[in-house]
């Protein structure tokens, strides 16, 4: 019996991501975030877009190993409240009982696996542009677990700025390993 656990979704930040903390047992890094997401309608009155009244907020977690570990270090450092990005993954059931009133709880939650960084340098809606890149329309970075890591020829490395990475020369988003 086949079965697939993929879940893709553009939204935005609800807030600043909690700071990466290190699991005991295995050494890998964790850090959660909080994602909105939307669905604007077309107004067939109008012909303007409406604004989603319910949003829905999902809590995401993104991992990385120590062999591997970007993908928590880049979203701590490009992803603030507001910023846009892509993001892929599977869903898992969270349980616990719940301390004051023992009662079973669940929620499900984003474990993050791959994330692209939609801001451009030039978004004003990106609550200062957090993990914004020189580029325009274009998505501006791939943080992924699993591909290569395709580094920008060196004369490129010059056109870094304080915001991040450089985008790749050819124009296309980069894979970087976690």
């Amino acid at each position: 019996m086949a079965s697939l656990n993929k879940v893709m979704l553009i939204g935005r930040l609800t807030d600043n991501p909690e700071p990466p903390r290190v699991l005991p047992n295995s050494g890998s890094t964790v850090v959660k975030f909080r994602f909105a997401v939307s669905r604007n309608k077309k107004n067939a009155q109008t012909g303007q877009w409406d604004n989603d009244p319910n949003p829905l907020f999902i809590d995401c977690e993104a991992f990385s190993r120590p062999e591997f570990g970007k993908l928590t270090e880049l979203i701590s450092q490009y992803c603030k409240k507001g910023s846009q990005i892509f993001v892929e993954g599977r869903l898992q059931l969270d349980q616990w009982d719940d301390k004051t009133s023992g009662q079973k709880r669940s929620k499900h939650k984003l474990v993050v696996e791959r994330i692209e960084f939609l801001d451009t340098k030039n978004d004003g809606a990106g609550g200062g542009g957090g993990g914004s890149f020189n580029r325009s329309a274009t998505p501006t970075a791939v943080v992924s677990s699993s591909g290569g890591y395709s580094s920008p020829p060196q004369d490129d490395m010059g056109s870094m700025d304080d915001d991040g990475p450089p985008p790749s020369s050819n124009g296309t988003t980069e894979e970087i390993p976690f």
